[in-house]
């Protein structure tokens, strides 16, 4: 069973995000080009509001918008463009559900135009550091952030990632990523952790901090998500492609929920939630 003392809420808004007995989810909603998994899927906004409503209809907590691949070998995009594929399809999520949107961008700008139009999180994948503004237009904003371990950026992430104790480095860097959020004015219960799975890590690194949550959570008091949905490191373990990944990915989902993580951010919301519950009724013998 998960321990009870490594639960932490996340005020989002006027709510408190809280895992019970599993996780929350996270619906990934790309309306990008050119992103790993499902790039050009969504980057109309009718398909794209289209699906966000199909991931709240299927049971997500939060959806997750983006407007810029952060694949391995990324390129950045301008301003404009991100603002441009981002903001009138948060606009009009927000105006067709209640699920709590979350704003998936390193660009301060993004991020307040993405609260004006009803954005409740920034998910920033720098943990802010990408944008010397991010952190200080969070506290103004004074909204909900998940602050992410990073090493190197997109372009070049995955060419040779090098640790000492992975683990330690990048608990240490989320450590310093909360003391940036304090000193920006943003209350640490607002605050959620992510240590970045396959952003600069090898597959070995990314087995060790998926079974370090725990430590995590206990070191910083708070809630820790994991994005690990269809990502490479899933090739392998399986020698799977990216299109072949759907059930590593629920395997995966299951371990984390039994790993005690918080929230879960993934492509496929009804697949994940339907492999939770069966995960969790067999093995609670509940009734069914």
């Amino acid at each position: 069973m998960v321990n009870s003392k490594s639960v932490f809420s996340w005020r989002v808004g006027e709510r408190q995000l809280t895992r019970g007995s599993l996780p929350l989810i996270m619906g990934i909603l790309n309306v990008t080009p050119d992103s790993f998994s499902d790039g050009g899927l969504f980057n109309v906004q009718d398909k794209a509001v289209e699906h966000a409503l199909q991931l709240a209809e299927e049971g997500a907590d939060i959806i997750d918008v983006g407007g810029e691949s952060t694949r391995p070998g990324a390129q950045p995009v301008s301003l404009a463009d991100e603002l441009a594929r981002t903001i009138p399809v948060i606009a009009e999520i927000c105006r067709r559900t209640n699920v709590p949107v979350s704003i998936d961008t390193t660009k301060a700008e993004v991020a307040r135009r993405a609260i004006d139009a009803g954005a409740l999180i920034v998910n920033d994948i720098s943990g802010m550091t990408f944008d010397s503004q991010m952190a200080a237009t969070c506290g103004q904003l004074n909204v909900a952030v998940c602050v992410m371990h990073i090493l190197g950026t997109p372009l070049t992430m995955q060419a040779d990632p090098t640790y000492e104790d992975v683990v330690d480095e990048v608990s240490r860097f989320l450590a310093a990523r909360l003391q940036d959020c304090e000193q920006a004015g943003i209350s640490l219960d607002r605050v959620c952790l992510d240590p970045g799975i396959g952003f600069g890590k090898t597959a070995q690194h990314n087995l060790q901090l998926m079974q370090s949550i725990s430590h995590l959570q206990v070191a910083h008091q708070r809630p820790v998500l994991i994005g690990h949905s269809r990502k490479r490191f899933l090739s392998k373990i399986l020698g799977r492609d990216v299109r072949e990944r759907t059930f590593g990915t629920a395997g995966v989902s299951i371990a984390l929920a039994e790993n005690g993580a918080d929230v879960l951010r993934v492509h496929d919301v009804q697949g994940t939630r339907d492999a939770l519950v069966a995960w969790q009724t067999v093995r609670a013998a509940t009734t069914v």
